[in-house]
């Protein structure tokens, strides 16, 4: 029994760790790699067999005219998300950084969003955004528009109502991460600044920001990886279209794969992804990284 125990002992959690590991092998590193190989290959739900075909799946992307409206409407969401995110974040963390009852109810209400699935959300506002949906029900029983508007019929509005109901989910983090930041700044440099002169821009500036730069890294960083990955909202919104003017790379490689059945090609768009997502996060990472340093 002493034997076990010391045994025991000297283990520690090593055992949870490798079940961890296991289990984080098993269902995340062996799929990304599984993946990475049927994009070498014409895999189909329709048969067994499947051909290893090289970079011919990746030759098909370079003449797929969908493929780059797709990267460009991802990259055309994932910059205007992350800067109306972190901007409205940060202006509603520096309003709400009180801690009177009232302003930790309204924290509150903020936060709601960030609970919602992206499922979740996307059945709400399409719930709004369709031509007899709350949105047109209200602006016409205000007198503001005379006929439904077709939010997500349109590929101009449907685009915008994509960029507005993404960051009305990821405004929710970023203000929760910018408030905890926030808190962390001593307030004997506010007053320090005052003494000085510093008007309340300049607090901003020479006080606030430097500060909460370990806070701008991480909502930077996660609101531009969730949207260069952005399926859910997509999908359950707009579908992709119209014409496929919403079409992200996520949204348009499980069209490929579940509608198409081309397994092979949709693994090439997803591997495409990953690679984007992987080398825009860690260049981004490393960045924001050194502007901590230097701050």
């Amino acid at each position: 029994m002493n034997k076990v125990a010391r045994l025991r002992g000297s283990l520690g959690l090593a055992p949870i760790a490798l079940i961890a590991l296991i289990l984080y092998a098993a269902f995340l590193i062996w799929p990304m790699i599984y993946g990475i190989f049927v994009s070498f290959t014409n895999m189909t739900p329709y048969s067994d067999e499947m051909d290893f075909i090289g970079l011919y799946n990746y030759e098909q992307m370079l003449q797929d005219p969908v493929i780059l409206r797709s990267l460009g409407f991802t990259l055309i969401v994932t910059i205007a998300v992350t800067a109306i995110s972190n901007a409205v974040g940060l202006a509603l963390a520096m309003m709400l950084n009180r801690t009177s009852l009232a302003f930790r109810a309204m924290r509150t209400i903020i936060f709601l969003p960030l609970v919602l699935s992206g499922v979740v959300i996307g059945f709400i506002w399409r719930a709004m955004l369709t031509p007899d949906g709350l949105l047109n029900t209200a602006l016409m029983s205000i007198g503001l528009i005379d006929q439904p508007i077709s939010w997500i019929g349109e590929p101009l509005l449907a685009s915008i109502a994509i960029i507005v109901v993404t960051s009305w989910g990821s405004i929710a983090f970023c203000t929760v991460v910018y408030t905890a930041s926030l808190q962390g700044v001593p307030l004997e440099l506010y007053e320090a600044s005052r003494i000085d002169g510093a008007n309340a821009w300049g607090r901003f500036i020479h006080v606030t920001w430097p500060l909460i730069a370990a806070g701008t890294t991480i909502c930077v960083v996660l609101c531009l990886i969730s949207c260069l990955k952005l399926f859910d909202i997509v999908w359950l919104v707009t579908g992709g279209g119209p014409a496929n003017a919403t079409q992200t790379l996520a949204s348009y490689y499980v069209k490929v794969g579940f509608t198409d059945n081309r397994f092979g090609y949709a693994s090439a768009v997803a591997t495409f992804l990953l690679l984007v997502v992987a080398v825009v996060s860690y260049g981004l990472t490393a960045t924001l990284r050194r502007r901590e340093a230097a701050l």
